[in-house]
Protein backbone atom coordinates (compact mmCIF):
# COMPACT_ATOMS: atom_id res chain seq x y z
CA UNK A 1 0.00 0.00 0.00
CA UNK A 2 1.52 2.93 -0.69
CA UNK A 3 0.97 6.42 1.22
CA UNK A 4 -2.24 7.92 1.00
CA UNK A 5 -3.75 4.04 0.53
CA UNK A 6 -2.63 3.76 3.93
CA UNK A 7 -6.55 5.57 4.91
CA UNK A 8 -8.31 2.83 3.79
CA UNK A 9 -6.98 0.98 7.09
CA UNK A 10 -9.47 2.80 9.04
CA UNK A 11 -13.39 3.37 8.67
CA UNK A 12 -13.89 6.32 6.27
CA UNK A 13 -17.65 7.15 6.79
CA UNK A 14 -18.51 11.31 5.84
CA UNK A 15 -19.12 11.87 9.44
CA UNK A 16 -16.06 10.95 11.00
CA UNK A 17 -14.17 13.56 8.86
CA UNK A 18 -16.96 16.15 9.79
CA UNK A 19 -16.15 14.58 13.80
CA UNK A 20 -12.34 14.71 13.51
CA UNK A 21 -12.32 18.43 11.31
CA UNK A 22 -14.40 19.50 14.64
CA UNK A 23 -12.40 17.55 16.91
CA UNK A 24 -9.24 19.11 15.49
CA UNK A 25 -10.42 22.40 15.50
CA UNK A 26 -11.90 22.32 19.31
CA UNK A 27 -8.06 21.21 20.17
CA UNK A 28 -5.76 23.37 18.11
CA UNK A 29 -7.77 26.61 18.30
CA UNK A 30 -10.02 26.33 21.53
CA UNK A 31 -8.04 24.22 24.14
CA UNK A 32 -4.48 24.93 22.06
CA UNK A 33 -4.95 28.84 23.21
CA UNK A 34 -5.40 28.36 26.92
CA UNK A 35 -1.87 28.29 27.96
CA UNK A 36 -1.13 31.31 25.93
CA UNK A 37 -3.85 33.11 26.73
CA UNK A 38 -3.08 32.66 30.27
CA UNK A 39 0.26 33.74 29.68
CA UNK A 40 -1.13 36.81 28.06
CA UNK A 41 -3.79 37.65 31.30
CA UNK A 42 -1.30 37.43 33.52
CA UNK A 43 0.82 40.37 32.09
CA UNK A 44 -1.88 42.65 31.02
CA UNK A 45 -3.07 45.17 34.08
CA UNK A 46 -6.86 44.78 32.59
CA UNK A 47 -9.12 43.04 30.00
CA UNK A 48 -9.31 45.98 27.32
CA UNK A 49 -5.05 45.59 27.52
CA UNK A 50 -4.91 41.70 26.68
CA UNK A 51 -7.94 42.52 24.28
CA UNK A 52 -5.49 45.19 22.12
CA UNK A 53 -2.76 42.67 22.29
CA UNK A 54 -4.70 40.00 20.93
CA UNK A 55 -5.27 41.89 18.11
CA UNK A 56 -1.46 42.56 17.39
CA UNK A 57 0.84 40.63 19.60
CA UNK A 58 0.76 39.39 22.74
CA UNK A 59 4.16 40.19 22.44
CA UNK A 60 3.21 43.62 23.08
CA UNK A 61 2.09 42.59 26.66
CA UNK A 62 6.12 42.08 27.17
CA UNK A 63 6.20 38.64 27.83
CA UNK A 64 9.34 36.96 27.84
CA UNK A 65 10.35 36.15 24.44
CA UNK A 66 11.09 31.78 25.48
CA UNK A 67 7.72 31.91 27.95
CA UNK A 68 6.07 33.48 24.69
CA UNK A 69 7.54 30.59 22.36
CA UNK A 70 6.74 27.88 24.82
CA UNK A 71 3.39 28.73 25.15
CA UNK A 72 2.76 28.78 21.34
CA UNK A 73 4.18 25.94 20.87
CA UNK A 74 1.70 24.09 23.47
CA UNK A 75 -0.91 25.19 21.38
CA UNK A 76 0.55 22.76 18.38
CA UNK A 77 1.47 20.14 20.71
CA UNK A 78 -2.20 20.00 22.31
CA UNK A 79 -3.65 20.66 18.35
CA UNK A 80 -1.49 17.70 17.37
CA UNK A 81 -2.26 15.55 20.54
CA UNK A 82 -6.15 15.85 19.55
CA UNK A 83 -5.43 14.63 15.85
CA UNK A 84 -3.58 11.71 17.47
CA UNK A 85 -6.99 11.07 19.44
CA UNK A 86 -9.33 11.30 16.34
CA UNK A 87 -7.05 8.73 14.04
CA UNK A 88 -7.09 5.96 16.72
CA UNK A 89 -10.58 7.00 17.96
CA UNK A 90 -12.86 8.12 15.09
CA UNK A 91 -11.03 6.57 12.02
CA UNK A 92 -9.81 3.45 14.07
CA UNK A 93 -6.60 3.49 12.78
CA UNK A 94 -3.17 3.24 13.45
CA UNK A 95 -1.03 6.63 14.29
CA UNK A 96 1.56 4.92 12.04
CA UNK A 97 -0.59 4.41 9.35
CA UNK A 98 -1.27 8.84 9.68
CA UNK A 99 2.94 8.77 9.31
CA UNK A 100 4.26 6.88 7.10
CA UNK A 101 3.74 3.72 4.51
CA UNK A 102 6.46 1.91 6.04
CA UNK A 103 5.88 -0.79 9.49
CA UNK A 104 7.08 1.91 11.70
CA UNK A 105 8.51 5.80 11.04
CA UNK A 106 12.00 5.81 9.89
CA UNK A 107 14.06 8.01 12.20
CA UNK A 108 17.15 8.16 10.03
CA UNK A 109 15.09 9.78 7.30
CA UNK A 110 14.16 12.43 10.08
CA UNK A 111 17.50 13.05 10.82
CA UNK A 112 18.87 12.72 7.55
CA UNK A 113 16.36 15.68 6.39
CA UNK A 114 17.00 17.90 9.55
CA UNK A 115 20.77 17.46 8.93
CA UNK A 116 21.06 18.72 5.43
CA UNK A 117 18.34 21.56 6.15
CA UNK A 118 20.13 22.36 8.87
CA UNK A 119 23.13 22.43 6.98
CA UNK A 120 22.09 24.65 3.92
CA UNK A 121 20.17 27.11 6.30
CA UNK A 122 23.34 28.04 7.72
CA UNK A 123 25.42 28.10 4.60
CA UNK A 124 22.65 30.90 3.42
CA UNK A 125 22.95 32.46 6.81
CA UNK A 126 26.95 32.52 6.95
CA UNK A 127 26.93 33.94 3.46
CA UNK A 128 24.38 36.40 3.79
CA UNK A 129 26.15 37.50 7.30
CA UNK A 130 29.26 38.13 6.07
CA UNK A 131 28.35 40.02 3.07
CA UNK A 132 26.54 42.53 5.28
CA UNK A 133 27.64 42.08 8.33
CA UNK A 134 26.16 45.31 9.55
CA UNK A 135 22.96 44.32 8.99
CA UNK A 136 23.31 41.98 12.24
CA UNK A 137 23.30 42.71 15.85
CA UNK A 138 24.65 40.83 18.16
CA UNK A 139 22.26 39.20 20.80
CA UNK A 140 23.68 36.76 22.80
CA UNK A 141 22.77 36.31 26.61
CA UNK A 142 23.69 32.79 27.51
CA UNK A 143 20.67 31.89 29.92
CA UNK A 144 18.03 33.11 27.48
CA UNK A 145 19.64 31.59 25.02
CA UNK A 146 20.56 28.11 26.36
CA UNK A 147 16.21 27.83 27.19
CA UNK A 148 15.64 29.20 24.15
CA UNK A 149 17.70 25.93 22.17
CA UNK A 150 16.54 23.93 25.13
CA UNK A 151 12.99 24.60 23.94
CA UNK A 152 13.51 25.05 20.28
CA UNK A 153 14.82 21.30 20.11
CA UNK A 154 12.90 19.63 22.07
CA UNK A 155 9.45 20.77 21.66
CA UNK A 156 9.35 23.01 18.36
CA UNK A 157 9.24 20.32 16.12
CA UNK A 158 5.76 19.31 18.17
CA UNK A 159 4.82 22.82 15.84
CA UNK A 160 6.09 21.62 13.36
CA UNK A 161 4.67 18.22 13.45
CA UNK A 162 1.18 19.29 14.01
CA UNK A 163 1.28 21.01 10.41
CA UNK A 164 2.73 18.27 8.92
CA UNK A 165 0.51 15.80 10.14
CA UNK A 166 -1.92 18.14 9.26
CA UNK A 167 -1.67 18.62 6.13
CA UNK A 168 0.71 15.85 4.60
CA UNK A 169 -0.88 13.52 6.77
CA UNK A 170 -4.37 13.66 7.47
CA UNK A 171 -5.81 15.94 4.41
CA UNK A 172 -2.92 14.88 1.76
CA UNK A 173 -4.87 10.85 2.50
CA UNK A 174 -8.37 12.52 3.29
CA UNK A 175 -8.24 14.52 -0.15
CA UNK A 176 -6.52 11.10 -1.72
CA UNK A 177 -9.18 8.77 -0.71
CA UNK A 178 -12.07 10.89 -1.61
CA UNK A 179 -10.89 12.50 -4.96
CA UNK A 180 -9.08 8.72 -6.26
CA UNK A 181 -6.17 10.75 -7.42
CA UNK A 182 -2.40 12.26 -5.66
CA UNK A 183 -2.58 15.44 -7.94
CA UNK A 184 -5.73 17.25 -6.36
CA UNK A 185 -4.39 16.64 -3.11
CA UNK A 186 -0.88 18.00 -3.59
CA UNK A 187 -2.35 21.08 -4.98
CA UNK A 188 -4.92 21.61 -2.28
CA UNK A 189 -2.56 20.88 1.06
CA UNK A 190 0.23 22.88 -0.74
CA UNK A 191 -1.75 25.78 -1.34
CA UNK A 192 -3.75 25.27 1.99
CA UNK A 193 -0.54 24.95 3.72
CA UNK A 194 0.99 28.53 2.10
CA UNK A 195 -2.89 30.42 3.25
CA UNK A 196 -2.09 29.27 6.76
CA UNK A 197 0.82 31.40 6.85
CA UNK A 198 -0.40 34.55 4.92
CA UNK A 199 -1.73 35.50 8.57
CA UNK A 200 2.11 35.80 9.30
CA UNK A 201 3.05 39.33 10.01
CA UNK A 202 5.92 38.74 6.81
CA UNK A 203 3.28 38.89 4.47
CA UNK A 204 1.87 42.36 5.89
CA UNK A 205 5.44 43.87 5.81
CA UNK A 206 6.89 42.11 2.40
CA UNK A 207 3.26 41.72 0.47
CA UNK A 208 1.59 38.82 -1.14
CA UNK A 209 4.52 37.74 -3.42
CA UNK A 210 6.11 36.19 -0.29
CA UNK A 211 3.55 33.35 -0.39
CA UNK A 212 5.44 31.87 -3.33
CA UNK A 213 7.48 30.95 -0.44
CA UNK A 214 5.20 29.60 1.42
CA UNK A 215 3.42 27.87 -1.38
CA UNK A 216 6.74 26.96 -2.74
CA UNK A 217 7.72 25.47 0.60
CA UNK A 218 4.27 23.13 0.56
CA UNK A 219 4.91 21.60 -2.85
CA UNK A 220 8.55 20.51 -1.14
CA UNK A 221 6.90 18.93 1.57
CA UNK A 222 4.19 17.58 -0.40
CA UNK A 223 6.31 16.02 -3.31
CA UNK A 224 8.87 14.17 -0.77
CA UNK A 225 5.92 12.84 1.25
CA UNK A 226 4.27 11.12 -1.63
CA UNK A 227 7.98 10.41 -3.49
CA UNK A 228 9.13 8.84 -0.10
CA UNK A 229 5.56 7.23 0.74
CA UNK A 230 6.23 8.96 4.28
CA UNK A 231 6.17 12.00 6.67
CA UNK A 232 9.78 11.59 7.56
CA UNK A 233 11.91 13.94 4.96
CA UNK A 234 9.31 16.40 5.50
CA UNK A 235 8.87 16.10 9.32
CA UNK A 236 13.08 16.34 9.39
CA UNK A 237 13.11 19.87 6.87
CA UNK A 238 10.43 21.64 8.40
CA UNK A 239 11.69 21.04 11.69
CA UNK A 240 15.27 22.16 11.30
CA UNK A 241 13.99 25.20 9.35
CA UNK A 242 11.86 26.73 11.96
CA UNK A 243 14.46 25.53 14.23
CA UNK A 244 17.18 27.94 12.73
CA UNK A 245 14.85 30.74 12.05
CA UNK A 246 14.18 30.22 16.44
CA UNK A 247 18.25 30.30 17.23
CA UNK A 248 19.86 32.11 15.11
CA UNK A 249 18.49 35.48 14.05
CA UNK A 250 15.07 37.20 14.98
CA UNK A 251 13.88 40.57 13.67
CA UNK A 252 10.85 42.59 15.06
CA UNK A 253 8.94 42.00 12.58
CA UNK A 254 8.81 38.24 11.68
CA UNK A 255 6.42 35.42 13.52
CA UNK A 256 9.47 34.13 15.19
CA UNK A 257 10.93 36.85 18.26
CA UNK A 258 13.25 34.94 20.11
CA UNK A 259 16.37 35.28 21.85
CA UNK A 260 18.17 34.59 19.22
CA UNK A 261 21.81 34.92 18.53
CA UNK A 262 21.22 37.74 16.32
CA UNK A 263 18.51 40.62 15.64
CA UNK A 264 18.40 41.36 11.64
CA UNK A 265 17.96 45.55 11.74
CA UNK A 266 17.82 45.35 7.97
CA UNK A 267 15.08 46.87 6.30
CA UNK A 268 12.61 44.77 5.37
CA UNK A 269 12.43 43.78 1.62
CA UNK A 270 11.61 41.37 -0.85
CA UNK A 271 14.21 39.65 -2.72
CA UNK A 272 16.15 36.74 -4.21
CA UNK A 273 16.33 35.03 -0.88
CA UNK A 274 12.57 34.36 -1.16
CA UNK A 275 13.04 32.64 -4.54
CA UNK A 276 16.23 31.18 -4.73
CA UNK A 277 14.78 28.70 -2.30
CA UNK A 278 11.59 27.49 -3.92
CA UNK A 279 13.35 27.43 -7.80
CA UNK A 280 17.12 26.45 -7.10
CA UNK A 281 17.59 24.98 -3.40
CA UNK A 282 14.36 22.72 -3.23
CA UNK A 283 15.10 21.10 -6.65
CA UNK A 284 18.48 20.41 -5.29
CA UNK A 285 17.21 18.89 -2.25
CA UNK A 286 14.67 16.64 -4.21
CA UNK A 287 17.62 15.62 -6.79
CA UNK A 288 19.94 14.62 -3.85
CA UNK A 289 16.67 12.52 -2.29
CA UNK A 290 16.03 11.18 -5.21
CA UNK A 291 19.42 9.39 -5.32
CA UNK A 292 20.03 8.78 -2.19
CA UNK A 293 16.05 6.86 -1.36
CA UNK A 294 15.97 5.63 -5.23
CA UNK A 295 13.07 7.67 -6.55
CA UNK A 296 11.12 6.30 -9.46
CA UNK A 297 7.82 6.72 -11.26
CA UNK A 298 7.32 10.37 -10.98
CA UNK A 299 4.41 10.32 -12.78
CA UNK A 300 2.60 7.37 -10.92
CA UNK A 301 3.49 8.83 -7.33
CA UNK A 302 2.59 12.45 -7.87
CA UNK A 303 0.02 12.15 -10.77
CA UNK A 304 -1.68 8.36 -10.28
CA UNK A 305 -4.56 7.22 -9.21
CA UNK A 306 -5.47 5.79 -5.82
CA UNK A 307 -7.41 2.73 -5.57
CA UNK A 308 -8.56 0.89 -2.55
CA UNK A 309 -6.99 -2.04 -1.68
Amino acid sequence: MNYIQQAFKGKNEWWRYLLMILLIFFGWQIIGIIPISVVAIMHSSDMIAFQNAAVDSFMNLGINANLYLFSMIMMFAIGLFFIFLGIKSIHKRSITSLLTSRKELDWKRVFFAFGIWFAISMLVLSVDYFSAPENYEWNFNLVPFLILVAISFFLLPLQTSFEEVLFRGYLMQSIGILVKNKWIPLLITSIGFGLLHSFNPEVEKLGNLIMVYYIGTGFLFGITTLMDEGLELSLGLHAANNIVAAVFVTTNWTVFQTDALFIDTSEPSLGMETFVPVFVIYPILLFIFSKKYAWKNWKEKLLGSVEKV
